[in-house]
């Protein structure tokens, strides 16, 4: 869902590497490599130090489905999502078998001699892998588009994120348990290598046109993801050195078309939720590619430096983060804060060391969720002190007063520097060609200690209509479900030219972002509709400021002048051109502490639309609804005019 994104002038991985990387010296460099990476093989004693009080939960979760079938997935589920659009029916059993999987693997891992069942579990569970029809997941298959068919081809593998994520999963527990399963189930391991050459290995070697790969100069997270998985696969399943050093080969110039597109100042426009599984994939696959090198692919780069500094840059307070495009406004349980916080402290990033060590530390325990290779690699961390830290008991910020994205137009402002404490103001310019864009040009999210009142409602459950041509009656993606204007009733269009111009850029003297919307809504000029969204730290308040000049109302519009504002939690509107805002209603809300809205002029018309959630993305998030404040302009503000929205905090 996005046009292309701006490469740097030349591949970073390559230009550092040179020679290095090309497959003849991998070939060479990558020899013995097993015996330098992370993970051991469960015979090594380190896996019973690492197992040590980290595994009840997940014990728990493995001890109750044990006596249970597998979760079977059938071809009715996977024909629905060409039938009726959903997704989850398949991708759900799907995730669920995998997850079992991983449990497993980590029990049998931990437990040794000393727990056989689990071994015959993971067995069962590979080999039910093995026999599925495919790997990839029915909404990113080809075969209805070639064919019409609504039934896997065997015979035409489709190489996509469910198959990465299933051949990695196949490569490490191989790692892990090989000696075992050669014991356990003879010829278990030539069928995991046989299924991995045939869905993946020779796919991906044999076929240029994958859109993941960004050939066409189109980047997303597809290509570091799918990238970092095929190299555990090549590492860990491939064994003809020749055709391992090739595969690793081209998986360095897919990561290097993927860090190339990365602005300087390290944002993904796809936002916080999306970093984890694009640039954290990233960092991962680099991670072992250098262990496995032995040092000698050595990945510390400045576009390494930036985009681990971008998490905690999105920081709003808590499990709470700036989401723009397809993300969650609070960060998902299980995500690796381990891995960014090595890479932080290799890098000698303090302050994003000091925040992921602080999630680190109350998220202890491995998530299935998160997939085998990250729970293998989280337990083995735990036997090395070097992982540990003394964290703060709640997750730091920047101890600056925020920070400025320029690629993506994204200021976040602290009215406390260094702290989720009082007001926290994000806005956003960037343009409608984002990647998983929602039309947000010049959207703006005020939270109070931490906790947003003023939303991005953020992502729904994905069905065939999300990524399809009609992605735009999604409520949640629409510019009239954000907090952004609508003049003459006109909604934001889509593409790259639908974009925002800075007109003022932020310091931290002057936190102040002030941007021309025009051309998001196809308007002439960009300063016809001018925002300037500021934190006034002295006063306490952020104040938010529109200004337009019109003109006439095209055809396609109406004769109203909106402004709208999202809104979680509970809303009273007064009759003095003011309203509250608590958070009584948002789940996860650690605060009473609201806002207090006030606003010029005061003869602005104040429309309240309820949105009801029935989705559960969006309602384990917000709670049973949002609510949209429409300000309409009076008659003699429409075609030119101006609009201030001043927020405190109340007490």
């Amino acid at each position: 869902m996005a046009t292309g994104t701006t490469a740097v002038d030349a591949p970073p991985l390559l230009s550092a590497w040179g020679s290095s990387a090309s497959a003849p010296a991998l070939k060479e460099s990558l020899r013995g490599f097993r015996d330098r990476l992370t993970v051991r093989p469960a015979s090594d004693a380190g896996w019973q130090l690492a197992a040590a009080g980290v595994l009840s939960e997940l014990r728990g979760q493995a001890d109750a489905e044990k006596a249970s079938p597998w979760p079977q997935p059938l071809v009715s589920h996977y024909a629905r999502y060409f039938r009726d659009g959903n997704r989850t029916a398949y991708e759900g059993l799907v995730a669920s078998r995998q997850q079992r999987l991983t449990r497993a693997v980590a029990l049998a891992a931990v437990g040794g001699s000393a727990e056989p069942g689990w071994l015959d579990e993971v067995i069962d569970g590979a080999y039910l892998l093995c026999e599925q029809s495919s790997w990839s997941w029915a909404a990113h298959d080809d075969v209805f588009t070639r064919s019409g068919d609504v039934v896997p081809d065997r015979s035409r593998p489709y190489l996509d994120l469910g198959a990465g994520e299933v051949v990695a999963q196949l490569a490490w527990l191989d790692h892990v348990l090989g000696s075992q399963l050669d014991a356990r189930a003879p010829g278990l391991r030539r069928r995991i290598r046989l299924e991995a050459q045939e869905r993946v290995i020779s796919p991906f070697l044999d076929r240029l046109d994958w859109h993941w790969l960004g050939l066409d100069g189109d980047v997303h997270n597809w290509n570091p993801w799918i990238h970092s998985n095929i190299i555990a696969a090549a590492l860990l399943l491939v064994d003809d050195p020749g055709v391992q050093a090739e595969v690793v080969a081209r998986c360095i110039e897919g990561l290097d078309r993927f860090l190339a597109s990365i602005p300087a100042d390290g944002a993904i426009d796809e936002g916080f939720a999306y970093w984890w599984n694009g640039a954290g994939r990233a960092l991962e696959g680099l991670a072992l590619l250098e262990e496995a090198s032995g040092g000698e692919l050595n990945p510390d780069l400045p576009v390494i430096r930036a985009l681990v500094a971008f998490p905690h840059r999105m920081h709003l307070g808590d499990r709470w983060f700036l989401n723009v495009a397809d993300g969650p406004a609070r960060a998902h349980q299980g995500l690796p804060w381990g891995m960014l916080h090595r890479w932080a402290v290799r890098l000698g990033d303090v302050e994003a060391a000091r925040h992921a060590a602080a999630f680190a530390a109350v998220e202890p325990e491995p998530n299935a969720a998160a997939g085998l290779g990250r729970v293998l690699t989280h337990l083995t961390q735990l036997s090395s002190r070097s992982d540990r830290s003394q964290p703060s008991k709640r997750p730091d910020l920047s101890p600056s007063w925020g920070t400025y994205l320029p690629s993506v137009q994204i200021m976040v402002a602290r009215q406390t520097p260094g702290s989720s404490d009082g007001l926290t103001l994000a806005t956003k310019g960037g343009h409608n060609g984002e990647h998983h864009n929602h039309r947000d040009v010049g959207s703006v999210v005020v939270a109070v200690d931490g906790v947003p009142l003023l939303v991005d409602a953020g992502q729904p459950t994905y069905t065939a209509q999300t990524f399809g041509p009609d992605r735009y009656r999604i409520r949640a993606m629409q510019s009239a479900w954000h907090s952004v204007p609508a003049p003459f009733g006109l909604e934001q269009g889509t593409g790259s030219s639908f974009g925002a111009t800075v007109l003022q850029e932020p310091t931290g003297e002057e936190p102040t972002l002030a941007l021309g919307l025009g051309a998001a809504y196809g308007l002439d000029h960009a300063e016809q509709w001018i925002r300037t969204s500021l934190m006034n730290r002295e006063a306490g308040s952020v104040v938010i400021d529109d200004r337009w000049n019109l003109g006439a109302h095209p055809p396609e519009g109406t004769h109203d002048v909106d402004i709208t504002y999202l809104v979680a939690g509970t809303v009273s509107v007064g009759s003095d051109a003011t309203a509250t805002i608590t958070p009584e209603g948002i789940p996860a809300a650690k605060t009473t502490k609201g806002l207090h809205l006030r606003w010029k002029p005061a003869t602005a018309v104040v429309l309240v639309d309820e949105w009801l959630l029935d989705d559960p993305l969006l309602s384990d998030i917000w709670g049973k609804k949002l609510t949209r404040l429409r300000f309409r302009m009076p008659a003699e503000n429409r075609a030119s005019g101006a609009f201030t929205l001043t927020v405190e905090a109340t007490s």
